[in-house]
């Protein structure tokens, strides 16, 4: 986690399989004037070991943020969102699910699994920008604590 407000990164980990949508996010987040850095990953098998730091990703920084598909090749988002809630190191990373599911079971269960946000797939940039200066904000402030 961050622990100043001046000149760290925020650590943001992207979990899509869409290509196009993967660079929509990117260059939405280019524009939005927050300095980060990103962590892209494809299907949730990957994203998992980068999380737990195994293998290749040992020395991997922990995601201040995650924004996450949840519809993924090997792992899907909803159960890397399980997965994530349950465990005492990775539960309080905020996790903003971007999805095109239009499925209100889907966002009510990411909801009782306590996602930051819920964004729909095409996303309004000015909604999506809004979500992460709030949580980089948050990060900031837990960081100071």
């Amino acid at each position: 986690m961050l622990t100043s407000n001046t000149g760290n990164a925020l650590e943001i980990m992207l979990v899509e399989d869409s290509l196009f949508d993967a660079r929509v996010t990117i260059e939405s987040l280019k524009r939005c004037g927050i300095h980060h850095r990103l962590s892209y990953f494809r299907d949730g098998s990957e994203a998992t070991e980068f999380l737990y730091r195994r293998g290749v990703f040992a020395r991997a920084p922990q995601p201040d943020v995650i924004l996450l598909d949840l519809f993924l090749p090997d792992i899907d988002g909803v159960t890397l969102l399980r997965q994530l809630r349950t465990d005492g190191q990775l539960m309080r990373i905020p996790v903003v699910v971007l999805t095109s599911s239009d499925d209100g079971d889907d966002q009510r269960e990411c909801e009782l699994l306590g996602v930051s946000s819920y964004i729909r797939k095409p996303f309004s940039e000015d909604k999506f920008l809004a979500v992460i200066k709030r949580i980089k904000g948050l990060v900031i402030s837990n960081a100071t604590v």
